[in-house]
């Protein structure tokens, strides 16, 4: 099946359709093309610092409108992993969005340090404090359940990079000879709930993306067709290493909207 053939589209956000602040050329364009070819795209994205509604606001921002319905991310994988898990308290390691989106589930969730906790949860936190480095030390060391969001080592910025949820844990790690199970992509969990969600088949759907070993990782272990895009994190270099390889390389979304449109 060819691109223009595809109906399903699952969009990475940070690096793929904007970065930072700034939105790609032809990103309008492509989401309009969807639409109007009788498509649905949704958004997923590992970042868990934001709230869906942030999202929505940002997205805004940027001259797209979108609904909740628009949007899958790592945390709401990451809710439904820990609800199936029946755990006393949940420590949530992450920003105060995070941490009510945690809540609203109806999650058992504390900031705070209390012998009833059985797991950490750790999101990537733009909030980050000592206190919260020093109190996932303490959980890791009683030997409490340790889950995150994702495995991204950074996010990019208008100026480059920062620190992601992975390079957090792998710091935690160093001190504390112990890493997480990570939820989000290169997980199919979010790529599956999507499917579901919109009832198209495999064979329907494509997921475009900037990081070989979360975006792409993740579609091929849906078993979805893959666009990597070189707008963000990762670069030809990067793919020419990776034993995670996409169906399809672009430049970026403007460039597939021409490819499917021209």
């Amino acid at each position: 099946m060819e691109l223009k053939d595809k109906k399903l589209f699952l969009l990475d956000m940070d690096g793929t359709i904007y970065l930072d602040n700034d939105l790609f050329d032809g990103t309008l364009d492509f989401l309009a093309y969807v639409r109007k070819s009788g498509g649905r795209y949704i958004f997923l994205t590992n970042n868990s610092s934001k709230s869906v509604e942030k999202y929505i606001e940002k997205l805004a921002s940027l001259g797209i409108e979108s609904t909740a319905d628009d949007f899958l991310t790592s945390t709401d994988a990451t809710v439904l992993y820990l609800k199936k898990k029946n755990y006393n308290k949940i420590y949530a390691f992450g920003t105060e969005s995070f941490k009510e989106q945690l809540r609203a589930s109806g999650l058992p969730v504390t900031d705070e340090l209390c012998d009833d906790i059985d797991c950490l949860c750790m999101g990537f936190d733009t909030e980050l404090t000592f206190k919260k480095l020093e109190d996932a030390c303490i959980l890791l060391g009683k030997g409490v359940d340790y889950i995150a969001t994702n495995p991204d080592w950074v996010c990019p910025t208008w100026y480059g990079f920062v620190p992601d949820c992975g390079s957090v844990s792998e710091m935690l790690y160093n001190a504390t000879k112990r890493r997480p199970a990570f939820i989000g992509k290169p997980e199919p969990t979010m790529a599956e709930l999507a499917l579901e969600k919109t009832g198209y088949q495999k064979k329907d759907a494509v997921l475009i993306g900037d990081r070989l070993y979360t975006d792409i990782a993740c579609g091929v272990n849906a078993k979805i067709s893959t666009i990597f895009v070189l707008s963000g994190e990762g670069t030809l270099e990067d793919l020419e290493k990776s034993e995670v390889k996409p169906q399809y390389v672009y430049g970026s979304i403007k460039q597939i909207y021409q490819d499917i449109v021209f």
